[in-house]
């Protein structure tokens, strides 16, 4: 049976003329839309547009479906704007992507106050950009841009890949090797120590041995943890390192509970972004959850 939705997508095409015009109308992707034309055309059987560079030109069977179905479109347009004025307001849903350990940081403590649905997504960066220019998710928290023209990033805070330790950790004999400046001798004597890891995600920590020694850790972490505020919370046992996002475990350091052991010879700092697609339904939810992040990083 065919899919109401391809008959709106070929609707806004004949009428802007364009695919890029029909996906701005509708708020979806652009890929979205040849999709919903290509499932149409299949179906019915023949072409509804010549492509001449970037315009629609509608073909003769084209115009006499255009003229077919758009009487009845603009009829269940009307029947659906007069149902929503007559009853209860829409809750709107927002899907938002970031890393779980972000999630807990910021977002999760505001969750059961927020005036509109939400379902949080946990993913790669690639993945979730990916999602996010395809419409599956209307915001990500990412340190990464993409190259999407349909993706705009604003930038909001920043994080600091730093070296911490628990507590009991020998801080003063690894004050004495640093004095020595030699690369050599630092990544020997952190090599001694335990190390604490998470099973899908090293990218910190290498990022970090790279920038201060030149290459990958040639070693693996002791002990393989869910997430990096799992790690956080083992390290409070008192021995162990682990690099980690500096906004994860400021409190803990503040309290001792855990050490700042060093924050490289060179700083690796990455910036976080806000992704959302430019045309959007949703400014004023996505406009929400961005000022919550605000408000948390701002105290991080």
């Amino acid at each position: 049976m065919v899919n109401l939705e391809w008959y709106r997508t070929f609707k806004e095409i004949y009428k802007t003329g364009t695919l890029t015009g029909a996906a701005e109308s509708l708020f979806i992707s652009q890929p979205g839309v040849s999709l919903h034309l290509g499932s149409l055309e299949a179906y019915v059987g023949y072409k509804l547009f010549d492509r001449t560079g970037r315009k629609m030109i509608p073909t003769e069977r084209g115009k006499v479906l255009y003229n077919a179905v758009f009487e009845p479109l603009q009829k269940l347009e009307n029947v659906e704007k007069n149902f929503q004025k007559s009853t209860e307001k829409h809750t709107p849903t927002i899907s938002v992507g970031m890393c779980f350990e972000t999630f807990q940081t910021t977002l999760e403590q505001y969750v059961s106050s927020l005036p509109f649905n939400l379902i949080i997504s946990f993913g790669e960066y690639p993945e979730m950009l990916e999602q996010l220019d395809k419409g599956i998710l209307d915001l990500i928290i990412t340190p990464k841009k993409g190259s999407s023209l349909n993706i705009e990033h604003e930038a909001f805070s920043s994080e600091q890949i730093i070296l911490v330790g628990g507590k009991d950790v020998d801080t003063d004999s690894f004050k004495k090797v640093l004095k020595t400046k030699d690369p050599g001798k630092i990544e020997e004597w952190l090599k001694q120590e335990k190390w604490y890891g998470t099973t899908g995600d090293m990218e910190h920590l290498f990022q970090f041995w790279i920038l201060n020694f030149g290459h990958k850790p040639n070693f693996r972490p002791n002990y393989i943890v869910p997430n990096l505020n799992s790690i956080i919370r083992c390290l409070k046992g008192g021995t162990g390192l682990a690099v980690v996002p500096d906004f994860l475990c400021k409190n803990e350091i503040e309290s001792g509970d855990i050490k700042l052991i060093w924050e490289g010879d060179k700083v690796l700092e990455n910036t976080l972004y806000f992704g959302c697609r430019k045309k959007t339904t949703y400014q004023s939810e996505i406009a929400h959850i961005k000022g919550l992040f605000r408000q948390v990083m701002g105290k991080l």
